[in-house]
């Protein structure tokens, strides 16, 4: 009877052993030593993602994998898509990672402000998107950060970004302050972008939006140099100064040398500088000038304007600037 109860522990303790070891192979350090990225594919089973799982060296078994997600997991299905797992990370954990679909992100930035053309360089540089796209029309992207899969298509995400502006100008169309002098939510945008080019300060964008609403109704230049470089180099910086020429050319950009709005829009506008233009300031100044703080200070009239002028340029001057 002794003997058999030293057996019965023996075996108990085993067993107690054998269960740990097999827990730790669930829920401890898995096998890897980097960063992995694995692709499910749409409708692959377990048992194939666990092949792909243990190929990659995610998992030390596919085999023993797929048994113990049947004895430990929840029993629901993985989804497909792009999954990245930290070094050491456990089989349980996996598992929770592919049934949760808790896939990879990756974005597609597109800043306030960004012209088309640099949307079409971000767009070409996003590693995982697949196919060619040409240059979005300007003003027609609402900035923000786009999420997409490895395998999506570059019009697709292009699309995304469309119709997320043509949504948004829509609800901010309807809410529009009576009086404003756009007419279209065309030239609502083209305003705004020229709001944006012109101040990246939160506080002051309405103010800047009521000079040129004010401007356009008098019928004034809206004299807005982001619009002179515009047709020079399709957003992109000109990293000079605009020459005389340039401000007198005519090319249905140029708000020097004509008034009302240019042609269309010379960036893609932010929901801030929409809103903006939809809901300007109320006030009565035609001109601005920056104040040496990256914001503007604001004038009635002409006197006032030039006076704020010769303060920006004695502090210019000061600044060793000219």
């Amino acid at each position: 009877m002794r003997k058999l109860g030293c057996l019965g522990l023996i075996a108990g303790i085993v067993a107690v052993v054998a269960l740990f070891v097999v827990v730790q192979g669930w829920g401890g350090r898995g096998p890897s030593e980097r960063t992995l990225t694995v692709q499910v594919p749409q409708g692959a089973s377990l048992a194939s993602a666990a092949r792909q799982l243990e190929a990659a060296g995610a998992i030390r078994s596919a085999s023993r994998f797929r048994l113990m997600a049947r004895v430990f997991g929840s029993g629901e299905p993985i989804k497909a898509g792009e999954y990245r797992m930290p070094p050491h990370t456990s089989a349980a954990d996996i598992l929770q990672l592919l049934q949760g679909g808790k896939t990879l992100q990756r974005l597609v930035v597109v800043p306030e402000g960004y012209p088309s053309v640099l949307v079409h360089d971000a767009l070409a540089k996003a590693d995982g998107l697949t196919g060619v796209v040409p240059v979005p029309a300007e003003g027609s992207v609402l900035p923000d950060s786009y999420a997409f899969e490895r395998g999506d298509t570059r019009a697709q995400v292009v699309a995304r970004m469309q119709k997320a502006m043509r949504d948004y100008l829509a609800a901010a169309w309807a809410k529009r302050k009576p009086g404003i002098a756009v007419k279209t939510p065309a030239e609502a945008i083209t305003l705004a972008a020229i709001v944006e080019k012109e101040t990246g300060k939160q506080s002051e964008r309405r103010m800047v939006a009521a000079v040129y609403g004010n401007r356009l109704r008098m019928g004034m230049p809206l004299q807005a140099d982001p619009t002179v470089i515009y047709p020079i180099t399709k957003g992109r910086p000109l990293g000079r100064r605009i020459l005389r020429s340039e401000l007198q050319a005519k090319n249905g950009y140029n708000t020097y040398a004509s008034a009302g709005l240019p042609t269309g829009p010379i960036a893609n506008p932010g929901r801030a500088s929409i809103d903006a233009v939809l809901d300007p300031a109320r006030s009565t100044a035609l001109y601005f000038v920056a104040d040496g703080t990256g914001g503007h200070v604001f004038a009635n009239t002409l006197a006032e304007h030039n006076a704020n002028v010769q303060k920006w340029y004695a502090l210019r001057r000061a600044r060793g600037e000219m």
